[in-house]
């Protein structure tokens, strides 16, 4: 069975840019152009991985983000924006990676498919603190990835985006 990917992001041409990638890559994909929608999407069916934006309209990324964690905070989540230094709210937040557009997409089917390995276990350890392993990953040459680096060239980006 195809794990299901929901992708939150205002921007239509990163969010149908990610659903034709992954799509395209073996996931079912679900897409969403708001918070209030993605988690109408969230809460209709099974999502085994949420990929967010949080520059959303209406309902913003890190309220959707509670929201969505406060009915399944065993859910990977990834953030994708453009915002930049929000790796503290993160970590504190226990979000499973957080990715600064333009995205990485080799570096984001890896960030992915470790997410969706991860035990629950180590889950719940982030969530409550116990564990800090938010994967970071910044859009430069010299990329920080936490909590391991994932050597990957740039060949295939996503446009930055407003977000």
């Amino acid at each position: 069975m195809k794990k299901s990917i929901l992708v939150i992001d205002d921007d239509v041409q990163i969010r149908e840019a990610l659903r034709k990638f992954l799509a395209g890559e073996g996931y079912q994909v679900l897409a969403a152009a708001d918070g209030q929608a993605g988690i109408d999407r969230f809460e209709a069916r099974h999502i085994d991985l949420l990929l967010l934006d949080l520059n959303l309209p209406g309902r913003s990324g890190w309220d959707t983000y509670e929201r969505v964690t406060s009915r399944d905070p065993l859910l990977p989540i990834v953030i994708i924006t453009g915002r930049h230094q929000q790796l503290p709210l993160a970590m504190a937040a226990g979000v499973g990676a957080l990715m600064e557009k333009p995205l990485d997409l080799p570096v984001l089917l890896g960030t992915i498919a470790e997410l969706l390995a991860e035990a629950p276990e180590s889950r719940l350890r982030r969530l409550a603190g116990f564990h800090p392993s938010t994967r970071y990953v910044q859009p430069r040459a010299e990329r920080v990835v936490t909590p391991a680096p994932h050597p990957h060239p740039r060949p295939n980006s996503l446009p930055t985006g407003a977000s």
